[in-house]
């Protein structure tokens, strides 16, 4: 099972991506016991449909393995074989669905008789079959051979008692399987704890409860021979009482890698009663009495009362004062600590067992210090098996008290000093005084002592009763150097000198005097001790320690003199030194810094920053006190500032090093020095400048009064701009005449431009502005700072003042540009040249540079487009009109003279057609070189229209009114008379006229589409009666185009020159009859190379009639020659005569009137020559040779 949802994971995610059905199931073989719980899963992926799945579980008997037993379904309830139906339908056989995808098959009690192939089938949900629908695997069932025994009783325990139990395991199953052991503890109504296990990796482990005794080996299982483990618990506990049992697994390893327990036993139980015993003890301390005098004798007996005390281990430690004397362990060695030590090995102390239950503690000789409280522990170990103790239960009775009594004694102490109140660095002396009322038992021990403010007592020197003079830890050093000392003067009088006291020498000295006896065993025992003590107070120096400074003269003026004094209180002797320190803070500083000091030891000390008062300041010292005068004379700004007076008290130490008691710092005093009053005056009267660009700009600064002939003036120049909301500084020259340029100066680059001028007056200031821009127009004003020479030789500014303004304007030159506006027309025709003239007639500099732009109106275009442009740099460039009608290389530019421009353009063309004229703009230079546009003007418009060439296209025909037989051909020509021009290209195109009125009899074409002209003429009474049929069409390409449907196939095309053409109709017949005309369309190349349309003409009608004669006439008169002669030749001189003479009126009456039209709009028939090839034997024409697409 724990490895089921990570197959089922991965099994997912491969159907998503493979999005084909595919169905798994748990890998076998699986081995397991009969009567076992079993599960195996089935898993489907990729499939289509709803999320869930249906599963159906069958098995293959190993007796039919061809042979599907069908056992339970999640769809179908009537799904099972009737050998599995009551399995499932009692719930022993069922399926559990995990996910919509997945599902467990469960089979609670397995049988023998359940062992074969398991399939696992998914019925279809996707649209179509694609994948694995079912998958199999293979479950065997083996026999449940494990068997846990063990023998049932009932045991009953003492605590601490040993317990060992055994179990047999055994197992007779023939695969390869692994057990595992556990000896469990039940109690009623509790869940079983686990002693001890052995897992199937043979690992031994145990519950929280009896983890610990097992690591100290308390509880072991061991195995004996190949199926005995037996459990050993040593020292029983009461909380071990219950049942103990063993429990069995088997486990087997299954393909995926995974250990499955097949089967599970325990054995019969052993109840096991532990009956507590008794751990309780007491313990009581004794001793004989509570008072005691130094040198007697104590013991102390510590009564431990138990149960099996020698069976059981106790340790006993013995207490003073909660401090620890010694420790007696189970094995009856004492532990001391080293204190008592010393005293245990001079034999004045002992500590021992004296039985089983009784500790003793013996003190031979007390001592005074020996006074407190006694105490004992007594604690029970328990021991390990491996030999260790550990701390149980701890007991200790109540503390024992003891005093112990000095010897007594008979003496008293007085102690006198030589003042009660001194100030600080007087010494002092003491004496101290002993008086016993009889003989002296022994010796003295005496010590000084001072108790401070505080109650802190601290020795300061101590005499023992051997006579050894030793300083205390406090005094140590200052006894070395003399400054305390003690002596005894008489065998019962002893002395204290203090010299050069401290404040921290006030408070009450004590004399602690401690009576000496030696006893019977040679030591010195204490028999009494007496103390006195008198006050001592100490005035410290520092008390009322002030200091105060004055001065007379707190405002002075430049050169003056003042005086400053330091007076301090109160007044000290001379031993006592006093220093003083002079301090000053400087106007707009916030710092101190020393001046001059008078030490301690009356010398001077200038201080690092004080140079500038050393050649002006006298420090003195009065002689009857510690006051100190400061003498400052010719004041500057130096000195301007706050004066303070820092005192310092010192006295001297033991060891001749100084200590600094108090400083004390005076009062402010502020020193004003001020400037002299000044009288500078600026000249404040405005001014308004106006010029033009690159004229000089001057400007001046004058000063009507100073404070002083000496006193010298820093400029600074300004210009304020309407857009700025403060002026910008130009030019400042201070008053040492260097010069510093402003930021407006760097920014605008006036560096070059600007020259500054002071006047031999030294009054009058001028700054001049070369090259002036319009830029530099703005409000203009200088500001004058007056300085002067301090005391100390230093330059301060006394005072400053703004002039009057001057408005300056610079204007650039007025403009003076002026174009031509003639105005004209210009017609041309096309492929010719186009001049466009544009005539600056002045300008405002010669030295200005134009830019030229052309432009142009084009017809039903309101807005105008850019022909051609002419930079400044004289760099052509054209516009977006000659990117649209292909100018470019068509333009042409020169100028023949200062201000004249000429704009070719060359092969018009009639989209060139428009309006034209040029715009100018003049660009000036700026004095700083850059180049801005001045003024610009646009010249008169010229109207250029671009004409084609007039038509000149006149067409005629050759052929006349003709009469044809059937079958025969008959020719209709186009000729063109007159062109419009060599490169002319035609387009011809043959119609079939028909008449539109009733009643007209029917021709070839009647019922076809008739295709009109392009250009159709309207007669005067209406629309054009005629109704045309194309017969073929030739373009300008000399592309044909298609036949008219009565003649398809029967038309024949000659080109027989450039301004002729014939279009020859074979096999005519009756329906051809009719009027024929041809229509002539004339094309020229524009100069871009396109060809276009430029007329169109057509022919006046010829009339052609065919006859429908028989063949017999036709033979009658081919085969008579007479009779042909007389028929064809004979007549046709005369008709030809006749003929001439008609084309003669004709060709004059044309002259007068080219076209001459009938009634009703129709041309009249043209009369002319028949051109016709006669054959000698027949009257049909020959066959032409041309075809439509054809020239020859």
């Amino acid at each position: 099972m724990k490895c089921f949802f990570p197959v089922l994971s991965c099994l997912a995610v491969l159907g998503v991506v493979s999005a084909q059905r595919h169905v798994a199931v748990q890998e076998g073989p699986l081995y397991r016991t009969e009567g076992s719980h079993i599960t195996i899963w089935c898993n489907v992926s990729g499939y289509q449909g709803p999320s869930e799945q249906n599963f159906q579980w069958s098995i293959y008997l190993p007796s039919a393995p061809e042979r599907e037993v069908q056992i339970v379904s999640t769809v179908d309830s009537s799904f099972p074989y009737a050998i599995y139906t009551q399995r499932v339908r009692g719930g022993k056989i069922y399926v559990e669905r995990v996910q919509g995808n997945s599902a467990l098959l469960h089979i609670t009690d397995l049988q023998a008789r359940d062992a074969g192939e398991y399939e696992c089938h998914t019925p279809n949900t996707d649209e179509r079959y694609f994948g694995s629908y079912s998958a199999k695997m293979n479950l065997v069932v083996i026999p449940d051979t494990l068997q846990t025994t063990a023998v049932p009783q009932t045991l009953h325990k003492v605590e601490q008692d040993p317990l060992e139990l055994t179990c047999e395991v055994a197992t007779e199953t023939l695969q390869h399987s692994h057990l595992s052991v556990a000896w469990l503890r039940q109690r009623v109504g509790e869940k079983p704890a686990e002693v001890i296990s052995l897992s199937r990796d043979f690992v031994l482990h145990s519950s929280s409860e009896y983890a610990q005794r097992q690591s100290l080996g308390e509880v072991r299982l061991d195995k004996l021979g190949s199926t005995t483990f037996r459990l050993t618990v040593f020292h029983l506990q009461p909380s071990d009482q219950g049942e103990f049992y063993c429990e069995a697994a088997e486990w087997i390893q299954d393909p995926d890698g995974s250990w499955y327990a097949m089967t599970r036993k325990r054995s019969e139980g052993t109840v096991v009663n532990v009956q507590p015993t008794d751990k309780e003890f007491t313990v009581r301390l004794e001793t004989e009495k509570r008072l005691y005098t130094v040198g007697e004798q104590v013991e102390f007996r510590c009564i431990l009362e138990a149960q099996n005390v020698p069976d059981r281990y106790f340790a006993v430690s013995w207490a003073f004062n909660s401090s620890l004397i010694a420790s007696m362990g189970p094995n009856a060695v004492p532990v001391l600590n080293s204190e008592f030590a010393h005293r245990e090995a001079r034999g004045q102390l002992k500590v021992a067992k004296e039985s089983d239950g009784v500790f003793v503690l013996k003190i031979y000789h007390l001592r005074q210090e020996d006074s407190g409280k006694y105490n004992c522990r007594v604690t029970e170990r328990e021991k390990t098996v491996t030999g260790e103790f550990i701390d149980k239960e701890s007991k200790r009775p109540k503390n024992i008290p003891i005093i112990v009594l000095p010897i007594k004694s008979s003496i008293s102490v007085e102690v006198t000093s030589n003042a009660s109140v001194i100030l600080e660095g007087e010494n002092l002396h003491f004496s101290c005084s002993i008086r016993t009322a009889g003989r002296p038992q022994g010796r003295f021990s005496v010590v000084w002592q001072l108790v401070d403010r505080q109650n802190r007592r601290s020795n300061i020197m101590w005499l023992d009763r051997d006579g050894t003079v030793q300083p205390g830890a406090s005094y140590w050093e200052r006894s070395s150097f003399g400054g305390v000392q003690m002596e005894q003067v008489q065998p019962n009088s002893f002395s204290l000198g203090i010299f050069n006291s401290k404040k921290e020498d006030e408070g009450q000295y004590e004399c602690h005097v401690t009576e000496w006896v030696r006893a019977v065993d040679g030591e010195w025992q204490i028999v009494g001790e007496r103390r006195a003590s008198t006050p001592i107070s100490i005035t410290a120096l520092e008390t009322g320690f002030a200091v105060t400074a004055i001065s007379r003269t707190p405002g002075v003026t430049y050169s003056d003199s003042f005086d400053l004094q330091c007076i301090i209180k109160p007044h000290y002797p001379a031993r006592v030194p006093v220093s003083v320190t002079w301090r000053f803070q400087l106007v707009g500083t916030l710092e101190f810094h020393d001046l001059v000091t008078f030490t301690r030891d009356g010398g001077v000390q200038w201080g690092d920053r004080s140079s500038s008062f050393r050649t002006r300041t006298a420090i003195e010292k009065a002689e009857s006190s510690n006051n100190v005068r400061l003498s400052i004379s010719r004041a500057s700004d130096t000195e301007a500032g706050k004066y303070q007076c820092v005192a310092e008290l010192w006295r001297r130490n033991y060891n001749n090093t100084w200590t600094r008691l108090a400083e004390r710092t005076s009062n402010l005093l502020e020193i004003r020095v001020l400037q002299p009053v000044t009288k500078l005056q600026v000249s404040k009267s405005k001014r308004t400048l106006t010029l033009v660009e690159n004229r000089p700009i001057q400007l001046s600064c004058s000063v009507k009064s100073q404070t002083s002939q000496n006193s010298h003036f820093a400029v600074l120049w300004y210009v304020h701009k309407p857009s700025d909301a403060d002026g910008k500084l130009i030019l400042k020259t201070t008053h040492s005449s260097a010069f510093e340029y402003g930021t407006y100066a760097e920014e605008e680059g006036l560096r070059a431009r600007l020259q500054f001028e002071r006047h031999v007056s030294g009054g009058l200031f001028s700054l001049t502005v070369q090259r002036a821009e319009v830029s530099d127009s703005g409000s203009y004003y200088c500001h004058v700072e007056e300085w002067l020479l301090s005391p100390n030789y230093a330059w301060y500014k006394l005072a400053e003042e703004v002039s009057g303004r001057t408005e300056v304007t610079v204007k650039q030159p007025d403009s003076r540009l002026r174009l031509s506006q003639a105005q004209g027309n210009l017609s041309v025709l096309e492929t010719q040249q186009v001049q466009l003239e544009c005539v600056v007639l002045n300008r405002t500099s010669a030295a200005s540079q134009l830019v030229v732009e052309w432009f142009v109106w084009k017809p039903n275009h309101p807005e105008r487009e850019t022909v051609a442009r002419l930079s400044r740099e004289a760099t052509f460039h054209y516009g977006e009109q000659a990117a649209k009608n292909n100018l470019k290389g068509r333009l042409h530019l020169e100028s023949p003279s200062p201000g004249v421009y000429r704009l070719f353009i060359q092969n018009v063309a009639v989209q060139d057609s428009g309006t034209y004229s040029c715009r100018v703009e003049e660009w000036l230079p700026s004095p700083s070189g850059v180049w801005y546009k001045r003024a610009e003007d646009t010249a008169g418009q010229m109207a250029v229209t671009i004409m084609r060439p007039d038509a000149a296209l006149q067409v005629d025909t050759v052929v006349p009114n003709a009469t044809v037989s059937e079958k025969a051909a008959f020719q209709l020509d186009c000729s063109i008379v007159s062109r419009s021009s060599q490169d002319s290209r035609f387009a011809v195109a043959w119609y079939s006229l028909r008449t539109k009125a009733g009643g007209e009899r029917d021709g070839p074409g009647l019922g076809e589409r008739e295709e009109e002209g392009d250009d159709e003429e309207e007669g005067e009474e209406g629309e054009d009666p005629t109704e045309r049929t194309a017969l073929l069409s030739v373009g300008p390409d000399a592309v044909f185009g298609p036949e008219g449907s009565p003649w398809e196939g029967r038309l024949r095309f000659q080109r027989l020159s450039p301004l002729l053409y014939r279009l020859t109709v074979l096999q005519a017949s009756p329906q051809d009859t009719g009027n024929y005309s041809c229509r002539v369309e004339e094309w020229l190349p524009s100069p871009q190379k396109e060809w276009y349309r430029l007329t169109e003409e057509e022919s006046a009608p010829i009339g052609i009639r065919v006859l429908d004669t028989s063949s017999t006439l036709q033979s009658i008169i081919c085969s008579n020659d007479a009779l042909f002669y007389f028929v064809f030749f004979y007549p046709f001189p005369i008709f030809g005569i006749l003929i001439i003479t008609i084309l003669l009126v004709r060709f004059k009456s044309r002259n007068s009137s080219k076209n001459s039209d009938g009634k009703n709009g129709v041309p009249l028939l043209w009369i002319k020559e028949p051109h016709l090839n006669y054959s000698p034997t027949c009257l049909e024409p020959p066959v032409l040779s041309i075809h439509p697409g054809a020239i020859d």
